[in-house]
């Protein structure tokens, strides 16, 4: 009986995979190799725009004239704008306040200079009377010119200077004017509401003058 158990067993061992086990223990597993992963190294590229000079603008209030603003270039230079709310917008401290203005002031005969005039907003026309405008074969030495204003009051035109005014210093007187008619009797009622003053000096005519 012993030599057939021998016999089993020799036949087990021959048959199996060659490791000897006792009979009634559990078989220990065998490790076996496992692939593992490898890392594989990931790039990944962001591109990023270089800071370029851009102006900046800085606002800064002050108590007494509002917001100034002051705008910096990309040459780093600062240029402050004045606080008037706007292009082309008149300040509240010189919208009541006329104001005349003729280029060039020192004009020559037989030449045309430029008259800007600035009005009340409640004028709704405007007067330039001086004596350098007199025309030719006129009496009147002191002629005046009509402006027409527009909704803020302003308003530009021209005039000639004779070719018959005097050399010399002269003036010329602005007025600001606002007309009311009645409809039903054609009365016209005109009420000044500023005056203004301007320097003009004629030089003498010269024929060099027109080759500018």
């Amino acid at each position: 009986m012993r030599s057939v158990t021998l016999m089993g067993v020799a036949a087990a061992l021959m048959m199996g995979s060659g490791v000897l086990t006792e009979p009634g223990s559990a078989p220990t597993p065998t490790p076996t190799a496992t692939p593992t992963p490898t890392a594989t190294p990931t790039v990944t590229t962001s591109t990023t725009p270089t800071p370029t000079a851009t102006p900046t603008v800085t606002t800064s209030a002050t108590s007494t004239s509002g917001a100034t603003t002051s705008v910096t270039s990309k040459t780093n230079q600062t240029v402050s704008i004045p606080p008037i709310g706007g292009r082309n917008t008149i300040p509240k401290a010189l919208k009541n306040v006329p104001s005349l203005r003729i280029l060039p002031p020192w004009p020559r005969q037989a030449s045309h200079v430029r008259i800007f005039v600035h009005c009340p907003p409640s004028s709704n026309h405007a007067i330039v009377g001086s004596t350098a405008f007199n025309l030719k074969g006129s009496n009147r030495l002191y002629r005046e010119i009509g402006v027409g204003l527009s909704d803020r009051g302003l308003m530009h035109r021209s005039a000639s200077i004779s070719y018959y005014a005097l050399p010399g210093p002269h003036g010329a007187c602005l007025r600001c004017v606002k007309v009311t008619m009645n409809k039903q009797t054609r009365i016209r009622r005109i009420r000044v509401t500023g005056r203004a003053f301007a320097p003009l000096f004629v030089r003498r005519f010269s024929i060099w003058q027109f080759f500018d």
